[in-house]
């Protein structure tokens, strides 16, 4: 509890300060920036919260966090300047919002497991914003790849789901083979169709398996990036650039990039075990 108060402190200092920032005498920079520049900046803050999270980076975690409060911070100062609400008023929205949605913990209600709160939870929210949809309130403006999780999660919190992550990879296939037959047709519609579809099913495959596309879509390129780097080095110092060294030089380079960047063998059985249980939390 004590923490809790100290937090609450410091998070009112923190609107004490913007607030001041952006009065009459404060700071030129806060002053002259607009909504749409403080927006750009939270988009880039929560990317860099979510990479420093995903890469298991506490200092940097509770750094970039930090960086995602000020934003909210700096946009909610906007609407109060503009006299449509305050900062107390956005608390209290979700305090209200939270305890309303939790009939199990703050009131008589009861839920023994998480399927039955999230049913409660989605039950309550389409309620609330008078929903003719349950796909209703999804962020048109997510990236594509989001959008296309946060569609398979709306539909799966209401049942429409595959039972296991395996019939979502069979669908997977099947979408592949269709697009191969698109190929084959050499119909440019067809296999964009297709295509579309493939990667909708990874999508959802990738939901029902725990995780995030957009995270680990995130990490792959970031894999792709620091062994790139490492091959165009190695070339370097062969005197050779990427462009004057053919396809198969190229792959024999990306090949022994790749192996040195690999984890180290896991040298017994002991420890494979403590890696694979290590790998089915993170699932989780």
């Amino acid at each position: 509890m004590k923490h809790q108060t100290r937090a609450g402190a410091r998070f009112q200092k923190l609107v004490e300060i913007i607030a001041r920032l952006r009065s009459p005498g404060g700071c030129p920079w806060d002053r002259a920036r607009t909504r749409q520049d403080i927006l750009n900046y939270f988009l880039e803050e929560v990317y860099e919260a979510v990479e420093a999270i995903s890469a298991n980076q506490p200092e940097a975690a509770r750094e970039e966090l930090g960086d995602v409060l000020l934003e909210v911070v700096f946009l909610t100062r906007f609407y109060e300047e503009e006299g449509l609400f305050t900062m107390a008023d956005v608390l209290d929205g979700i305090n209200r919002k939270m305890i309303r949605r939790h009939p199990h913990v703050f009131g008589r209600e009861i839920r023994t497991s998480p399927e039955a709160v999230l049913d409660s939870w989605q039950k309550s929210k389409q309620s609330e914003k008078k929903r003719s949809s349950i796909l209703d309130g999804l962020p048109a403006a997510a990236p594509s790849l989001v959008y296309a999780f946060l569609l398979g999660q709306r539909a799966a919190a209401h049942g429409f789901d595959w039972s296991e992550p395996a019939s979502a990879l069979d669908k997977v296939k099947e979408e592949i083979a269709e697009l191969e037959k698109s190929l084959s047709r050499k119909n440019r519609r067809a296999v964009a169709e297709e295509l579309g579809d493939v990667l909708f099913s990874l999508v959802n495959f990738c939901r029902l398996l725990g995780f995030n596309p957009e995270i680990i879509l995130r990490q792959a390129g970031r894999k792709f990036e620091r062994r790139f780097r490492q091959l165009e080095k190695e070339l370097t110092t062969r005197g050779q650039a990427v462009k004057e060294c053919s396809l198969e030089e190229l792959d024999l380079t990306w090949e022994r990039v790749k192996k040195k960047s690999r984890s180290p063998k896991i040298k017994n059985k002991k420890d494979k075990g403590k890696r694979a249980a290590g790998k089915v939390i993170k699932k989780q």
